[in-house]
């Protein structure tokens, strides 16, 4: 891929953009809010200016219900050799732009599974697709140069690619995705008009839990509407779950021993099926999970602080594998929970009290 214009330059369109600009493809930038092409532009994702001459690869990355219309235009103008877009749902888009009578053999659908709470330009990171999976969605007639186009842009933006059916893909963004976003939100929702001193109590597992509902209310709107069936679906199935769940801890709340028993049994077997479905999610790159040890250490809430724990870390010669920071509620201090390969807690822990940091 020598050529690529990218048709949309929020979060997603800008974040490809700048990861094909790395890696020397000629990136041209499209979108109806010329301030948001003048800001990807500067960022470094690509020109402004139109084409001069047809492109490899066309990225339409807009909300779903107008992925058919856009790519149609799109096609009409002959701007690309092929056509893919990134939008979150596969089934509507696909459908559009067969009713608008869109040539398909050029035209593949895709779907990066990878974002951030706030859209636009500005959020935009040239690595945000490394090690994600990217759905790729053929038409019935897509043609094997389509598919090798967008293939290759998977690889440029340094993402594993998964070929499926759009109904499939939607199916399973429902489950992984989409759904769960609505249970955040709904969690959050309980939150607005708590009282201050019950929500300082908040610690990393509510934070964790509800972070996803920061995302932007009319995206997700768009999303939700255009597999609003498939996500219906499953909330009504989490709600014969939760009903189940109430029933038994109001069976452990009686005095009644042999409910108690009943409703412990109830409780204890949905946690563990939920432990056993948190273990299938897969690990870093899509690999299988890992199973890993945990250094804490206190950290000041300043700059430089972070980086200084990684620098002592990879001095200590241990890979960080993953970080979460645990924010003391009104302190200008908190908590890093680094995990790390099997064996190698003790190495850090040892270096990391000897550059003088603080353990928990």
């Amino acid at each position: 891929m020598h050529t690529a214009l990218v048709i949309g330059t929020g979060l997603m369109g800008t974040s490809a953009a700048l990861a094909l600009r790395a890696r020397g493809v000629s990136v041209h930038l499209r979108d109806v809010d010329s301030g948001a092409v003048r800001t990807a532009a500067a960022l470094g994702a690509g020109t402004a200016q139109p084409p001069g001459a047809v492109v490899d690869l066309a990225i339409v990355a807009i909300p779903p219900p107008l992925v058919g219309r856009v790519l149609a235009d799109a096609q009409a103008e002959g701007v690309a050799r092929h056509y893919t877009d990134v939008a979150s749902v596969k089934a509507e888009p696909q459908h559009d732009v067969i009713a608008l009578g869109c040539d398909t053999s050029r035209y593949i659908g895709g779907h990066p599974m990878a974002g951030a709470s706030r859209s636009g330009p500005l959020t935009a990171r040239a690595d945000l697709f490394e090690g994600r999976t990217w759905a790729l969605t053929p038409t019935a007639d897509t043609d094997t140069e389509t598919l090798n186009m967008a293939l290759e842009l998977v690889a440029l933006c340094g993402a594993v690619p998964v070929v499926m059916q759009a109904a499939a893909h939607d199916r399973a963004v429902a489950l992984v995705s989409h759904a769960p976003h609505v249970v955040a939100s709904l969690v959050a929702m309980r939150l607005e008009n708590a009282g201050e001193r019950a929500v300082s109590l908040a610690g990393p597992g509510l934070r964790d839990l509800t972070r996803i509902a920061e995302a932007d209310s009319r995206l997700w709107l768009d999303i939700l509407s255009a597999n609003a069936g498939m996500v219906a679906d499953l909330l009504e199935e989490l709600g014969a779950d939760l009903e189940r769940m109430v029933a038994g801890l109001r069976s452990i709340a009686t005095t009644d021993e042999a409910k108690r028993r009943s409703g412990a049994e109830t409780v204890e077997n949905m946690l563990r099926k939920g432990q056993r479905g948190r273990a299938r999610i897969s690990g870093k790159h899509g690999t299988r999970p890992e199973r890993f040890e945990a250094v804490t250490v206190m950290i000041g809430d300043q700059p430089g602080e972070l980086a200084r724990l990684f620098k002592d870390a990879d001095r200590a010669g241990v890979n960080v594998e993953d970080i979460r920071i645990e924010h003391a509620t009104g302190q200008p201090a908190g908590l890093a929970h680094i995990s790390v390969a099997p064996g190698r807690a003790a190495p850090l822990s040892e270096a990391l009290q000897a550059q003088g940091w603080r353990q928990r």
